[in-house]
């Protein structure tokens, strides 16, 4: 979970209200914000945000506008200074459509900054990066000293030799390009762009370098210190929302230290075409007083909601049994009415809901299909397999780019915390391969297997996807071949009393000839085959291996027709 330093007189100050020090009080408030102390000593404060899906709170500034609503030092909708400036305009050249499409600026004006709040804004940005903006390919952020700079904006593509500047960090011009080789940031993230002809630049209309997105800033534009007071902020990424969600977090909490808002206008020549950002409009949502009642069980009247829902920052108004909401525009959180009902029962206070034993009796039992689980797993440590479990979530480039397959058809997770996870795996076998290449040093043959689920989309789904159980199992070692695995999942149906057809097909990630898909009772059920050398080499794996995945839902569809 995120963790945020700050000082703690600073964050009082921010709050406009004392604060309780002792540690446990400190706690319990924080709490109605989804928080915790990590460590308090002296003026330093280390907080934990329970909550990975509010980065609006990554920041002091963003905890500071939460706890002063918990305190009702300011309540409901917050509305930051704008500028009466026209907006500064910003240009975008059409080839960055199939690159790096969008942009979006703002300038936060007359910022009181020290070093610990300069590197708070460092940290949040990192934060964003690496998370929200998944390691820069969605999003990336920019800070530069807007004095500096000459608008109108231009957001451009060149060739890697045409432009050079002095990246952050270094005391030389440097060609992009050589940006790319020389430079840490260059080295860690020019993946996302180098397969390019040309990469995007940002300039201003003197010609002069603000940075080479997603990669570096202009050691000359992009240097902000504790002397800075107008700050730049500039969002380049793949996907508009998310660029434009990412801006109005860092203005906002940016502006938070007392700054007045400018805005800029994108001129995409695409869609979106030009559009005023921050986007600080709140959205609207509505819940009813029933609807509270149902999912906290807490029957309160529509104001006392409303009041509820102002501490927690949004702006509320009661309107017969009806709540009309505005949802801060930096509330990126909030997908559904449940989710503005949960911060009514936070503000309420968890602590003061009366627990209610449910009045029903119920005698527990396994499940069938958990039966049929432990079945399966039975059969399988008879046939000397070792189970392994392994994580549901996973990575395209496990799932996908190892096992030579194109990236399509898998459910991407929107905020994931870790680029290590950032989807939902569809088939289990990139993660028994993943699994061995972790243990290529253990003496051979292997043999391992997992009951797990998987998760395909669906489209006439509720929820678009839905859930598979999965037995996968593999085998590796010097003389393993695509029999070892047949005669595996030979045995192991017929133990289940189910005959079977194993049809041949062609699959990127096995060797042609030696992969074929297991059909039950005129269901297709599961694929077996000879992992391909490519695959092998991709995960590190030095032997031949053989897997085999079956869907068990549909063995106990077929079993149940035969019953």
């Amino acid at each position: 979970m995120p963790t945020i330093e700050m000082s703690f007189s600073d964050l009082e100050r921010l709050v406009g209200a004392s604060i309780p020090k002792d540690a446990e009080e400190l706690d319990y408030l924080l709490s109605f914000i989804k928080a915790e102390v990590e460590e308090f000593t002296g003026d330093y404060l280390r907080v934990e945000v329970k909550d990975g899906n509010r980065p609006d709170l990554w920041t002091v500034e963003g905890i500071a506008r939460a706890l002063r609503g918990v305190l009702s030092v300011e309540t409901g909708l917050r509305e930051f200074k704008l500028s009466d400036q026209p907006p500064i305009e910003v240009f975008v050249d059409p080839a960055l459509k199939e690159i790096r499409p969008y942009i979006a600026c703002a300038v936060v004006y007359g910022v009181e900054i020290d070093e610990s709040v300069l590197v708070g804004f460092i940290r949040l940005q990192d934060k964003l990066d690496l998370t929200y903006g998944r390691g820069r390919k969605r999003t990336s952020i920019g800070l530069y000293v807007a004095d500096l700079i000459t608008p109108p904006i231009y957001y451009k593509l060149v060739g890697p030799d045409e432009v050079s500047f002095v990246p952050l960090g270094f005391d030389e011009e440097l060609t992009l390009r050589r940006i790319l080789e020389e430079h840490p940031k260059g080295i860690e993230y020019g993946h996302i762009i180098k397969d390019y002809p040309k990469w995007p630049i940002l300039m201003d209309s003197r010609g002069k370098v603000l940075s080479m997105p997603p990669i570096i800033n202009s050691a000359d534009l992009g240097r902000v210190t504790t002397e800075t007071r107008n700050i730049l902020v500039e969002v380049t990424g793949t996907n508009w929302t998310a660029v434009s969600n990412t801006l109005t977090i860092v203005a906002t909490s940016i502006a938070e230290r007392g700054g007045v808002i400018r805005k800029a206008v994108n001129k995409h020549p695409y869609e979106p075409r030009e559009i005023e950002t921050p986007q600080l409009q709140p959205n609207e949502s509505k819940v009813t007083k029933e609807y509270v009642k149902s999912v906290v069980g807490l029957d309160l009247e529509p104001a006392q909601i409303a009041e509820l829902l102002e501490k927690a920052r949004y702006g509320a108004k009661a309107v017969g049994d009806e709540i009309v909401v505005q949802i801060p525009a930096y509330r990126v959180d909030i997908m559904h009415p449940v989710d503005i009902v949960e911060d009514v029962a936070i503000m309420y206070g968890y602590d003061r809901i009366e627990p209610v034993v449910p009045q029903i009796m119920t005698i527990g039992d396994i499940s069938e299909e958990e039966k049929f689980a432990n079945l399966v797993r039975e059969i399988m440590i008879g046939f000397g397999f070792q189970e392994i479990l392994t994580f549901i979530m996973s990575s395209p480039e496990i799932i996908r780019d190892k096992m030579r397959l194109p990236r399509e058809g898998y459910i991407e997770v929107a905020n994931p915390r870790t680029l290590r996870f950032t989807c939902l795996r569809d088939w289990i076998t990139p993660s028994l391969i993943e699994f061995l290449s972790f243990n290529t040093h253990v003496e051979y043959p292997q043999k391992v297997f997992e009951v797990g689920y998987c998760v395909v989309p669906v489209k006439d789904s509720p929820t678009g996807a839905r859930d598979k159980r999965v037995l996968g199992f593999a085998i590796a070692g010097d003389q393993v071949t695509f029999t070892d695995a047949k005669s595996i999942a030979d045995g192991f149906l017929r133990l289940l009393g189910l005959s079977y057809e194993l049809r041949e097909i062609d699959y990127p990630s096995f060797i042609e000839g030696r992969v074929g898909k297991i059909v039950v009772g005129g269901v297709e059920a599961g694929m077996i085959g000879e992992v391909h050398p490519e695959v092998l080499n991709n995960f590190g794996i030095g032997k031949p291996v053989v897997v085999c995945e079956i869907d068990l839902g549909a063995l106990q569809e077929v079993k149940k027709r035969s019953i």
